[in-house]
C-alpha cells in the first residue's frame, strides 16, 4: 500500500512538472534575464560566456536549466544540491515560476547545443 501511494504521488509529481515546463513565458524570462543580469557572465548571446568554464545557456532543455536553478537555490548542504557562490546568490531570489519563465526564454534562443545528428 505505502509502494503504491508513493508511486502514484511521483507520476503525480512528474505530470506537475511537466505541465509547468510547457507553461513557461518566454518574454518574462527575458525581463528576468535582464533583471539579474545573467548575460554579464554568460554573455549577451547566451552562447559565448565570458569564461570558457561557464555554460552556454542559448537553447538549452528548460527542464535542465530549472533543474539546474534549483539545485543552485538550495545549495550543496543538501541531496542534488550544488556548491557555487556566484550563481547560489544569483538564483536564491528566484521563484520557481521564474525559474520556469527563464528556462523558457533561454531554450527558446537558438544555440550550439545539438540534440539530433
Amino acid at each position: 500500500m505505502n509502494k503504491l501511494i508513493l508511486v502514484l504521488s511521483c507520476a503525480a509529481a512528474l505530470s506537475v512538472s511537466a505541465s509547468a515546463f510547457a507553461g513557461g513565458d518566454t518574454a518574462r524570462g527575458a525581463e528576468l534575464t535582464k533583471k539579474y543580469n545573467c548575460a554579464s557572465c554568460h554573455g549577451a548571446d547566451y552562447k559565448t560566456p565570458i569564461d570558457p568554464s561557464y555554460p552556454k545557456l542559448a537553447g538549452q532543455h528548460a527542464d535542465y536549466l530549472v533543474h539546474a536553478l534549483t539545485a543552485y537555490k538550495r545549495g550543496d548542504k543538501v541531496m542534488n544540491g550544488r556548491n557555487n557562490p556566484i550563481m547560489a546568490g544569483m538564483a536564491q531570489p528566484l521563484s520557481d515560476r521564474d525559474m520556469v519563465d527563464i528556462a523558457a526564454y533561454l531554450q527558446s534562443l537558438p544555440g550550439p547545443l545539438v540534440v539530433r545528428k
